[in-house]
């Protein structure tokens, strides 16, 4: 449980239950080893999510935890625009960058470590786009930047949520791009975590983050839908 205790100047300072910090530092540190050595996409996932459903049972020890689930249309525009936004960045940056950045790892890349081929992609782009997209957000800005702010400093939930959202994302672009395109597009990545946390702690709720990460994920679709030939 959370307690505020006031310190000397009148503000509030945070303790907190060492078992749950302990519990959720753990789990964390499995993931991040997972992650590490693990550059099979598929497993990691599973392995993320079976740690999201494990934290899942100590909502109860976070009053405010319901918060992140309450819809509001306020800032829901702003996020739509930003989507759009992203989607026109990415799928603009792919076409500046397709005869500069070697993307032929990328197909084979998804068909040997996903099975996504051109016969299932669209029906796979929609799960990744919509479900899985919410089940990221749930878990690396619900969890690991809403949640966490509530236990230690506000720069350390945003650098720890965005960081820990790139290295998740290590397994499965390792073998597409070249070490030097790689740490390029882990940056963006950590960039694009912090808008997303930023985005939540406006409206302390994870609906304006997924928001704009479904239409990301709907160009980084689109860019895999002109890679296998369906567009």
């Amino acid at each position: 449980m959370v307690h505020n205790d006031s310190t000397n100047d009148g503000t509030k300072q945070a303790t907190t239950n060492p078992e749950i910090l302990n519990d959720i530092r753990d789990k964390l540190i499995e993931t991040f080893h997972l992650v590490s050595s693990n550059s099979k996409t598929q497993s990691t996932e599973a392995y993320i999510k079976e740690i999201a459903l494990k934290l899942y049972g100590h909502v109860e020890e976070f009053k405010d935890f319901k918060k992140m689930f309450v819809f509001r249309k306020a800032g829901i525009l702003k996020a739509l625009l930003l989507g759009i936004g992203m989607y026109t960045v990415i799928l603009g940056g792919y076409f500046l960058t397709r005869n500069i950045i070697d993307f032929s790892n990328v197909t084979s890349s998804l068909t040997e470590g996903m099975g996504i081929t051109a016969e299932n992609i669209i029906y796979i782009s929609l799960y990744i786009s919509i479900m899985n997209s919410f089940l990221e957000e749930f878990f690396f800005r619900g969890f690991g930047f809403i949640t966490l702010k509530k236990y230690t400093t506000r720069k350390v939930a945003y650098i720890f949520s965005s960081t820990l959202f790139a290295i998740y994302h290590v397994g499965m672009l390792i073998d597409m791009f070249h070490f030097g395109v790689l740490l390029l597009l882990l940056l963006a990545i950590i960039i694009g975590g912090c808008i997303f946390n930023y985005l939540n702690e406006s409206n302390e709720n994870i609906y304006s983050s997924w928001f704009v990460h479904m239409f990301g994920s709907f160009a980084i679709n689109t860019v895999g839908f002109i890679l296998f030939g369906v567009l």
